[in-house]
């Protein structure tokens, strides 16, 4: 962080840690980073400053906790590198994905609704292993397309890795209620 100040706030998330423009990220190193700028700006080491200066506290330190939400993320971090790149995902309206995945994905689903209702926690932890190890792969493919510049190919990993993210908390949940 180069000052206190209203335009180092318009910073992109990634200048204000210091970090390079890139998916693949040192999560812990974000982290200690975060801590460091996060100890200068919290509104509690500024309360005795003028209300201008405590509202420009609390403006940091707001911006400082969205940017490390962002970041420590690898979709949220995904998504908001798209938008840096001026590509627009059109995540909430655009549902164009390949068939045979939507396929599979509603297949999963009731697998998982099956394993659920029968109490059977077996098949759904294979299935994490499997959506943990296919995520792995769609997180890696992201990282190419992106560091690529190949902004279309990452949004539409980026849309389905959100649905994968989605089944993996289903299978998380369902194994939560089996195993209670």
């Amino acid at each position: 962080m180069t000052g206190f100040d209203h335009e180092t706030l318009r910073q992109d998330f990634f200048s204000l840690f210091g970090l390079p423009r890139q998916q693949g990220l040192d999560v812990d190193r974000l982290e200690a980073l975060y801590r460091d700028i996060q100890a200068k700006v919290h509104p509690d080491k500024h309360a005795h400053l003028a209300d201008s200066d405590k509202r420009l506290a609390m403006q940091w330190a707001t911006h400082v906790n969205e940017a490390y939400q962002t970041l420590k993320d690898p979709l949220q971090r995904a998504r908001y590198l798209l938008q840096l790149g001026g590509h627009d995902a059109r995540l909430e309206t655009n549902t164009a994905m390949p068939m045979e995945f939507l396929v599979e994905q509603m297949e999963l689903r009731e697998a998982v609704a099956e394993a659920k209702a029968v109490g059977d926690a077996d098949p759904l932890d294979v299935l994490h292993r499997r959506l943990k190890k296919d995520i792995r792969a769609e997180y890696a493919a992201l990282q190419q397309a992106l560091d690529a510049n190949a902004f279309e190919r990452a949004g539409e990993l980026v849309r389905q890795l959100m649905f994968q993210e989605k089944l993996i908390r289903e299978v998380d949940d369902a194994l939560e209620v089996i195993e209670r």
